[in-house]
């Protein structure tokens, strides 16, 4: 929690003053009503939702940290744009290679070769 002093003007340096909060939330809690007993209501309940926020989102992170996760890889675009062209011609090249084993059977069954 930074609290700003008027009494510290004059020194820029040490304006704000630093008041390290408890790691319990209700504890935190109980300190920004303490800390911040003479200042508007508003800015009382935006820094309590500020640590709620903050809170949460350290609550959210050691979740995240136990739970286990498939590692994700990268890869180039120029290179997966690579490996798609070379598919697609060896595609290309198979379905070719096919209609040509096709034909041949076709013609040593008609007997175009006679006999072999």
């Amino acid at each position: 929690l930074y609290i700003k002093t008027a009494e510290r003007a004059h020194a820029p340096k040490r304006m704000w003053q630093k008041i390290r909060l408890k790691k319990q939330y209700s504890a935190a809690l109980e300190q920004i009503d303490e800390y911040l007993a003479y200042w508007p209501k508003f800015l009382v309940h935006k820094n309590k939702q500020r640590l709620t926020k903050v809170t949460q989102y350290l609550v959210r992170m050691r979740k995240l940290r136990h739970k286990i996760r498939p590692k994700l890889i990268t890869m180039p675009a120029r290179q997966e744009k690579n490996l798609r062209k070379r598919e697609a011609k060896a595609e290309v090249a198979a379905q070719l290679e096919r209609s040509i084993e096709k034909e041949l059977l076709e013609r040593l069954k008609s007997g175009t070769y006679g006999d072999i």
